[in-house]
Protein backbone atom coordinates (compact mmCIF):
# COMPACT_ATOMS: atom_id res chain seq x y z
CA UNK A 1 0.00 0.00 0.00
CA UNK A 2 2.85 2.43 0.84
CA UNK A 3 4.00 1.96 -3.17
CA UNK A 4 0.79 2.85 -4.05
CA UNK A 5 0.23 5.78 -1.65
CA UNK A 6 3.47 7.25 -3.37
CA UNK A 7 1.77 7.20 -6.41
CA UNK A 8 -1.49 8.94 -5.37
CA UNK A 9 0.58 11.65 -3.85
CA UNK A 10 2.74 12.34 -7.12
CA UNK A 11 -0.61 12.40 -8.81
CA UNK A 12 -2.14 15.01 -6.14
CA UNK A 13 1.16 17.14 -6.58
CA UNK A 14 0.65 17.12 -10.66
CA UNK A 15 -2.99 17.86 -10.48
CA UNK A 16 -2.61 20.43 -7.86
CA UNK A 17 0.23 22.74 -9.96
CA UNK A 18 -1.40 22.11 -13.36
CA UNK A 19 -4.96 22.86 -11.32
CA UNK A 20 -3.54 26.14 -10.07
CA UNK A 21 -1.13 26.85 -12.73
CA UNK A 22 -4.47 26.67 -15.06
CA UNK A 23 -6.39 29.75 -12.88
CA UNK A 24 -4.09 31.66 -15.02
CA UNK A 25 -5.80 30.90 -18.51
CA UNK A 26 -9.29 32.06 -17.62
CA UNK A 27 -7.37 36.00 -16.89
CA UNK A 28 -5.45 35.45 -20.04
CA UNK A 29 -9.33 34.17 -21.70
CA UNK A 30 -10.93 37.52 -20.02
CA UNK A 31 -8.00 39.91 -21.11
CA UNK A 32 -7.97 38.46 -24.63
CA UNK A 33 -11.59 39.31 -24.65
CA UNK A 34 -11.52 42.31 -23.48
CA UNK A 35 -9.11 43.63 -25.84
CA UNK A 36 -11.09 42.12 -29.01
CA UNK A 37 -14.38 44.01 -27.49
CA UNK A 38 -12.21 46.98 -27.47
CA UNK A 39 -10.62 46.72 -30.61
CA UNK A 40 -13.79 45.52 -32.67
CA UNK A 41 -15.93 48.88 -31.04
CA UNK A 42 -13.06 51.29 -31.27
CA UNK A 43 -11.81 50.31 -34.87
CA UNK A 44 -14.80 48.10 -35.74
CA UNK A 45 -12.46 45.51 -36.55
CA UNK A 46 -12.74 41.48 -35.31
CA UNK A 47 -10.58 38.15 -35.82
CA UNK A 48 -11.96 35.12 -35.71
CA UNK A 49 -8.67 33.89 -33.93
CA UNK A 50 -8.79 36.05 -31.68
CA UNK A 51 -12.40 34.71 -30.75
CA UNK A 52 -11.33 31.34 -30.89
CA UNK A 53 -7.82 32.02 -29.00
CA UNK A 54 -10.18 33.12 -26.02
CA UNK A 55 -12.35 30.18 -26.06
CA UNK A 56 -9.66 27.55 -26.22
CA UNK A 57 -8.05 29.41 -23.44
CA UNK A 58 -11.39 28.88 -21.62
CA UNK A 59 -11.96 25.45 -22.56
CA UNK A 60 -8.31 24.15 -21.35
CA UNK A 61 -8.94 25.70 -17.55
CA UNK A 62 -11.93 24.02 -17.94
CA UNK A 63 -10.52 20.75 -18.66
CA UNK A 64 -7.66 20.75 -17.54
CA UNK A 65 -8.68 22.17 -14.12
CA UNK A 66 -11.58 19.07 -13.83
CA UNK A 67 -8.73 16.90 -12.11
CA UNK A 68 -7.88 19.27 -9.52
CA UNK A 69 -11.51 19.68 -8.48
CA UNK A 70 -11.51 16.52 -8.09
CA UNK A 71 -8.51 16.22 -5.78
CA UNK A 72 -10.18 19.04 -3.39
CA UNK A 73 -13.25 17.32 -3.01
CA UNK A 74 -15.35 19.58 -4.39
CA UNK A 75 -17.63 18.09 -7.68
CA UNK A 76 -21.17 18.22 -7.46
CA UNK A 77 -22.85 15.51 -4.88
CA UNK A 78 -26.19 15.95 -3.45
CA UNK A 79 -25.08 16.24 0.00
CA UNK A 80 -29.05 16.19 1.46
CA UNK A 81 -29.23 12.60 0.99
CA UNK A 82 -24.92 12.00 0.95
CA UNK A 83 -25.50 13.20 4.67
CA UNK A 84 -27.75 11.22 5.66
CA UNK A 85 -25.60 8.09 5.78
CA UNK A 86 -22.56 7.26 7.75
CA UNK A 87 -18.90 8.19 7.02
CA UNK A 88 -18.65 4.40 6.22
CA UNK A 89 -21.37 4.56 3.68
CA UNK A 90 -20.07 7.78 2.29
CA UNK A 91 -16.85 5.83 1.68
CA UNK A 92 -18.20 3.35 -0.09
CA UNK A 93 -20.04 5.73 -2.07
CA UNK A 94 -17.31 7.21 -2.86
CA UNK A 95 -15.03 4.38 -4.05
CA UNK A 96 -17.69 2.45 -5.99
CA UNK A 97 -18.98 5.85 -7.63
CA UNK A 98 -15.47 6.01 -8.80
CA UNK A 99 -14.85 2.34 -10.16
CA UNK A 100 -18.01 1.97 -11.94
CA UNK A 101 -18.92 5.51 -13.22
CA UNK A 102 -16.11 7.63 -13.49
CA UNK A 103 -13.21 5.76 -14.30
CA UNK A 104 -15.60 3.61 -17.20
CA UNK A 105 -16.60 6.74 -18.50
CA UNK A 106 -12.81 8.27 -18.41
CA UNK A 107 -11.00 5.60 -19.94
CA UNK A 108 -13.70 5.26 -22.61
CA UNK A 109 -13.48 8.96 -23.75
CA UNK A 110 -9.44 8.53 -23.67
CA UNK A 111 -10.19 5.46 -25.80
CA UNK A 112 -12.33 7.89 -27.99
CA UNK A 113 -10.10 10.84 -27.80
CA UNK A 114 -7.05 9.50 -28.88
CA UNK A 115 -8.09 8.55 -32.45
CA UNK A 116 -10.19 11.46 -32.75
CA UNK A 117 -6.98 13.89 -32.21
CA UNK A 118 -4.44 11.94 -33.99
CA UNK A 119 -6.85 12.54 -37.36
CA UNK A 120 -7.16 15.78 -36.35
CA UNK A 121 -3.10 16.58 -35.89
CA UNK A 122 -2.59 14.45 -38.69
CA UNK A 123 -4.74 16.21 -41.48
CA UNK A 124 -3.74 19.71 -39.70
CA UNK A 125 -7.54 20.77 -38.97
CA UNK A 126 -8.20 24.03 -39.23
CA UNK A 127 -11.48 25.88 -38.18
CA UNK A 128 -13.89 26.05 -40.75
CA UNK A 129 -14.02 30.04 -39.33
CA UNK A 130 -11.97 32.54 -41.70
CA UNK A 131 -8.82 33.35 -40.50
CA UNK A 132 -9.86 30.41 -37.50
CA UNK A 133 -6.99 28.50 -35.45
CA UNK A 134 -5.69 25.27 -35.76
CA UNK A 135 -8.37 22.61 -34.58
CA UNK A 136 -6.04 19.97 -32.86
CA UNK A 137 -4.56 21.44 -29.80
CA UNK A 138 -8.18 22.26 -28.72
CA UNK A 139 -9.32 18.66 -29.36
CA UNK A 140 -5.66 17.28 -28.18
CA UNK A 141 -7.39 19.76 -24.33
CA UNK A 142 -9.84 17.21 -24.27
CA UNK A 143 -7.54 14.34 -24.77
CA UNK A 144 -5.38 15.78 -22.01
CA UNK A 145 -8.55 17.38 -19.33
CA UNK A 146 -9.45 13.37 -19.57
CA UNK A 147 -6.63 12.00 -18.95
CA UNK A 148 -5.49 13.57 -16.10
CA UNK A 149 -9.09 13.16 -14.88
CA UNK A 150 -8.57 9.31 -14.90
CA UNK A 151 -5.15 9.62 -13.10
CA UNK A 152 -7.28 11.60 -10.32
CA UNK A 153 -9.40 9.17 -10.31
CA UNK A 154 -7.02 6.26 -9.82
CA UNK A 155 -5.26 8.57 -7.39
CA UNK A 156 -8.74 8.85 -5.40
CA UNK A 157 -9.36 5.19 -5.56
CA UNK A 158 -6.43 5.03 -3.70
CA UNK A 159 -6.91 6.94 -0.91
CA UNK A 160 -10.44 5.71 -0.31
CA UNK A 161 -9.21 2.44 0.31
CA UNK A 162 -6.01 3.15 2.60
CA UNK A 163 -8.63 5.79 4.47
CA UNK A 164 -11.05 2.68 4.40
CA UNK A 165 -8.44 0.31 5.89
CA UNK A 166 -7.21 2.65 8.08
CA UNK A 167 -3.65 3.32 6.67
CA UNK A 168 -4.20 7.24 6.46
CA UNK A 169 -6.77 10.06 7.80
CA UNK A 170 -9.36 10.79 5.50
CA UNK A 171 -7.95 13.90 3.81
CA UNK A 172 -11.62 15.42 2.85
CA UNK A 173 -13.43 14.35 6.06
CA UNK A 174 -17.14 14.92 5.35
CA UNK A 175 -18.36 18.42 6.33
CA UNK A 176 -22.43 19.13 4.82
CA UNK A 177 -23.55 22.43 3.80
CA UNK A 178 -24.83 23.63 6.77
CA UNK A 179 -21.87 23.14 8.78
CA UNK A 180 -19.82 24.57 6.25
CA UNK A 181 -21.94 27.73 6.13
CA UNK A 182 -22.04 27.65 10.11
CA UNK A 183 -18.14 27.69 9.85
CA UNK A 184 -17.65 30.12 7.49
CA UNK A 185 -19.73 32.42 9.29
CA UNK A 186 -18.02 32.13 12.11
CA UNK A 187 -14.70 32.60 10.18
CA UNK A 188 -16.05 35.84 9.06
CA UNK A 189 -17.54 36.82 12.51
CA UNK A 190 -13.98 36.20 13.59
CA UNK A 191 -12.48 38.64 11.25
CA UNK A 192 -14.70 41.24 11.29
CA UNK A 193 -13.92 41.46 15.00
CA UNK A 194 -10.35 41.56 14.77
Amino acid sequence: MAILLALSRAIDRFNEIVGKAVGWLILLSILISATNAVIRKAFSMSSNAWLEAQWYLFGAAFLLAAAYTLKQNEHIRIDIVYGMFSRRVQHWIDLLGHILFLMPFVLLMIYYFVPYVMLSYRIGEVSTNAGGLIVWPAKALLLAGFTLLGLQGVSEIIKKIAVMRGDIEDPNPFVSAHEAAELEGKALAEEIKS
